[in-house]
């Protein structure tokens, strides 16, 4: 399998177009070649491009910045002399002065697939800010290691965030390259934008589905430290809007939930007792940890590891999303006063609950807080929405 960045570097008829362009790149750690080079340096080295300027999304260009809302400054690359714009800073838009720098800028973000991964919502102001400033924009497209699957309710109308850059549900099964068409398509943009797709992703394909078995893992931000977080995120990332530790502080980061005051084990056989058939496709296992940092920093633990890999990993049953969910509803029906919802400005969200802005809208939570709710509520409401995402991308999936 080779990225849209390997394809580009191996084909000079792909690059021949920005012969007398001024380029820019929009990357992070993980943009990287298959042996590793960095896009910066894979791209200043061709003949044919002029690398006038780059741009790092949240976390950075370099990947530096732990957490949410800790910015990144602009600075100068030492290495090229050009200047390094953040887009998650004083300004979360390329302004006018950056977009001055360049004629086409090219995109090269791993993605994780999951609606509130911040990275969709700078190409969607990437994308908004070249139709302004005649720009092109070129997507250098790569895998979607969570790979096809569709979950989650979809961000109703007026949710929209830095965590949610349209009506999608959490989990989308959309490449980066495939969602800027969509995005194009949805906001009635004219933009000059082409991808360089892939050759050879097989996203339904055993044994990575969606992420390719020999092509080594880089963090794309902090806490996405391998595959099998990648595959859980669409559902812990929920946790961010909890008082239950996610797992920031430890070496587990997005795998794995807990807290001092729960009972892993109760918690565990009351989701089984409630909903068994929303546990497949992984292995939960109990465990105990003790956060170096965030939340319940230098407290013991006790919570659930999830284990999307091994033997144990079903692609199509493994349902991180209604997991969570039914995790959040067991502790709410063990003990209904547990203060489960934390309330601190969220990704620039000062006046909604982070819950509901990660979610898109307050459905999951009332669902969980309703004593009457049960699991087929939910599933009722999600797989109406799930269905439609079915049809509404079709016309956008490129492999």
């Amino acid at each position: 399998m080779k990225t849209g960045l390997d394809c580009l570097l191996a084909d000079p008829a792909l690059r021949a177009p920005l012969k007398g362009q001024r380029v820019a790149l929009l990357a992070h750690p993980a943009s990287v070649t298959a042996d590793l080079t960095h896009a910066i340096d894979a791209l200043a080295a061709c003949e044919e491009i002029d690398l006038t300027a780059a741009f790092g999304p949240q976390h950075g260009l370099r990947g530096d910045k732990q957490d949410n809302m800790v910015e990144t400054e602009d600075f100068t690359d030492p290495a090229y002399n050009i200047p390094v714009f953040s887009l998650y800073g004083e300004t979360r838009r390329p302004t006018g002065q950056a977009m001055g720098t360049f004629d086409t800028i090219m995109i090269d973000l791993q993605d994780l697939g999951c609606r509130i991964y911040t990275f969709i919502t700078t190409l969607r102001y990437v994308l908004e800010e070249a139709e302004k400033h005649g720009k092109s924009v070129w997507v250098l497209d790569r895998p979607n290691p969570a790979g096809r699957p569709i979950e989650g309710l979809t961000l109703r109308e007026g949710w929209e965030s830095f965590v949610g850059a349209g009506q999608l549900p959490m989990r989308h099964g959309l490449t980066l390259g495939e969602l800027g068409h969509w995005f194009i398509a949805t906001l009635g943009l004219d933009v000059d934008y082409r991808v360089v797709e892939m050759n050879g992703w097989a996203p339904d394909k055993a044994p990575g589905y969606g992420w390719p078995e020999n092509r080594i893992w880089i963090n794309p931000s902090p806490n996405a430290a391998n595959l099998n977080m990648a595959r859980a995120y669409a559902g812990t990332v929920m946790l961010e809007g909890t008082t239950l530790s996610e797992g920031r502080g430890t070496t587990r980061p997005l795998e794995l939930f807990g807290a001092p005051d729960i009972d892993a084990r109760a918690v565990l056989a009351e989701m089984d007792a409630l909903a068994p058939h929303w546990l497949g496709g992984c292995i939960l296992r109990e465990c105990w940890f003790e956060p170096t940092f965030h939340k319940h920093s230098g407290q013991m633990c006790h919570g659930v590891h999830i284990h999307a890999d091994g033997p144990g990993y079903d692609y199509l049953a493994f349902k991180p999303w209604r997991l969570q969910a039914l995790a959040f509803k067991a502790i709410r029906r063990l003990d209904p006063d547990y203060d489960l919802w934390r309330d601190f400005p969220y990704e620039y969200e000062f006046d909604k609950l982070a819950i509901d802005v990660i979610n898109g809208g307050p459905a999951l939570r009332e669902w969980v807080d309703d004593a009457a709710a049960e699991p087929d509520d939910l599933d009722a409401l999600t797989r109406i929405d799930e269905a439609d995402w079915a049809d509404r991308r079709r016309e956008f999936v490129l492999y």
